[in-house]
């Protein structure tokens, strides 16, 4: 355990420290040793654990969707058919109920943001040290690294990265769409004509400046809302099951309370997981359907 070799205070910040790959201060290029290393390679640096698990869920979400529709029959489904058409159902059914316009790639959008979140803080159900543990042998035996120098976390939805990430992406998508169905003055005239309005030119022209410092904080405060609650709550999660980890350090008895505690924030767990993959598509299509409105709209 690695309770026995580190301090609480060690075992945490190792934990929640992503395996970074940059420019070391030599000018070299390489995996950060400790936090400060990674602090110093600056905004080029990658988290390679992020980026890892990343990639690896969204090919797994891809390979199992794709698996069910090449085996997809009417005369007798397998469960696993049956258990995508109702989550497809399901995004349908929330995308008619949110998205008011036109636009075939908003549902696919949405299940992918579903599935891929859901995926990436599922690996938060699983216990914080095993993978880490994993790949602290596989530096020490095959890369020769000294295993408390192999950083790995698992859930990139604790990386602020990941989560910024995905809401700009977002962002920029329904940026995209807005100025495309609005076109240039219809865009900027929702930043300057709203919330406030008047018929009168004169009180109208005074309202701009106003108008437009309130609609582009509300417009910028879009992605920071959308990446920071994913984020927040994930780490808030993650963090309580390395507390609890804590506790299997502490002795038998100690270890055993720990043990019910981690089986009741699991499951507890499973809830916020899918309940924040399901609030990251919703506010997705909402963004998405905010786009399509135009000024008779409002």
């Amino acid at each position: 355990m690695a309770g026995r070799t580190q301090t609480a205070s060690e075992y945490i910040k190792h934990h929640l420290q992503n395996m970074t790959y940059g420019q070391l201060s030599d000018g070299s290029w390489g995996l950060a040793h400790n936090a400060e290393q990674a602090k110093e390679m600056g905004f080029m640096a990658i988290h390679v654990d992020t980026m890892f698990w990343s990639i690896l869920l969204g090919v797994f979400f891809l390979w199992l969707f794709r698996k069910a529709a090449k085996n997809a029959t009417s005369d007798a489904p397998s469960g696993l058919q049956n258990f995508i058409e109702m989550i497809i159902e399901f995004i349908d059914s929330s995308v008619k109920g949110s998205f008011n316009g036109r636009n075939a790639m908003v549902a696919p959008m949405a299940l992918t943001i579903f599935i891929w979140v859901f995926l990436i803080n599922f690996m938060d159900l699983i216990p914080v040290d095993w993978l880490p543990q994993v790949a602290a042998l596989i530096g020490q035996y095959i890369f020769g690294m000294d295993p408390h120098h192999v950083y790995f976390k698992v859930v990139p939805s604790t990386d602020p990265n990941a989560t910024f990430g995905m809401a700009l992406a977002v962002f920029m998508l329904s940026l995209f769409f807005s100025f495309k169905i609005k076109g240039v003055t219809g865009f900027f005239g929702e930043l300057t004509m709203h919330p406030f309005s008047s018929n009168n030119k004169i009180v109208q022209l005074m309202f701009i400046l106003p108008n437009f410092i309130l609609e582009t904080v509300a417009l910028i405060a879009k992605p920071l809302s959308l990446s920071l609650r994913l984020y927040g709550n994930m780490f808030a999660g993650e963090m309580i099951f390395i507390l609890i980890a804590l506790m299997y350090g502490g002795g038998w008895a100690l270890g055993i309370f720990g043990g019910f505690l981690q089986l009741g924030w699991a499951i507890f767990h499973i809830l916020i997981i899918t309940l924040q993959a399901y609030i990251f598509m919703v506010l997705t299509i909402v963004y998405m359907d905010l786009a399509y409105q135009t000024a008779e709209d409002h």
